[in-house]
């Protein structure tokens, strides 16, 4: 049981340090002295590095989940299948700034916890990099960003008392994460853009937190909110659409591969004695 929980705790501390490490990786720059004016191209040089200590990281999560018995192989199996459909989600055609690929991260952070969330948004937008040919400088940003994504739906409570009204819940969260996401992806840039500051857009070494967040509004609303806005409305329309079938079957997995750890008991039998 000890070594149960230490495990708990090991893919806990796992999971923080991933987040500690994306947390990093979009803020360093506001505390750079000088930034080249890179734009898109930002990150070219540390992406890498920070690709490789995202994966490094997933990997342990999945040991240690698995060690600590939050995580069965056949559990392993079904993030694998979900992640290769989140992934093919992705290329799922909408308006603006829509994509699928929330919904899965989504749903199955809320049903399987946030370590699951984490690994099953971050492994899919991998996976459908990959095959999209969109690999780049922003990939891991974009990892840790859909990762958060099914993180914090594992935070989400569940109510059994008011199954009907998840699907609404959980649309209005996906319209908040929906946003919430563009806002968090244009920092890995915003502060590699040049000219911004001088047109109240942008930030440059110096500038105060206040008006900091403000050039960042004007430059979020002036770019950014429309494009979101669609992803915000697809997330809340496809959790409204199949949240709950897909809560259903996500639920019946849960049930069929959960398991308790019984301590093995040896019974000895009692022999009785010869006779003389």
């Amino acid at each position: 049981m000890t070594d149960t929980k230490t495990q708990k705790l090991l893919s806990g501390a796992i999971l923080l340090v991933a987040s500690a490490l994306g947390l990093g990786a979009f803020l360093y720059p506001f505390f750079q002295a000088s930034l080249p004016s890179t734009g898109m191209m930002a990150h070219a040089t540390d992406a890498p590095l920070l690709f490789i200590l995202l994966l490094l990281l997933c990997l342990g999560a999945v040991f240690a989940s698995m060690t600590g018995r939050q995580m069965t192989s056949k559990l392993v199996a079904v993030l694998g299948i979900l992640t290769a459909l989140s992934a093919v989600l992705r290329a799922v055609p909408g308006p603006a700034g829509f994509s699928a690929i929330f919904l899965l991260p989504i749903l199955a952070g809320y049903c399987y916890g946030p370590t699951f969330g984490f690994l099953l948004g971050t492994l899919s937008l991998l996976v459908s990099a990959l095959i999209g040919g969109s690999v780049g400088p922003w990939m891991p940003y974009q990892m840790f960003a859909t990762g958060w994504v099914g993180l914090l739906s594992g935070w989400l409570p569940e109510f059994p008392r008011h199954r009907r009204w998840e699907p609404v819940m959980l649309a209005v969260w996906g319209w908040l994460l929906g946003l919430v996401f563009g806002a968090i992806m244009n920092i890995w840039f915003w502060p590699f853009l040049a000219g911004g500051a001088q047109a109240g857009q942008g930030w440059q070494p110096g500038l105060s937190v206040w008006a900091a967040l403000r050039n960042y509004a004007t430059f979020y609303v002036a770019t950014s909110l429309w494009w979101d806005v669609g992803r915000a409305g697809g997330n809340a329309l496809l959790l409204l659409l199949f949240g709950a079938p897909i809560l259903r079957v996500l639920r019946r997995f849960r049930s069929r591969f959960r398991f308790d750890v019984v301590p093995e008991i040896v019974l000895t039998r009692s022999r009785s004695p010869r006779p003389q």
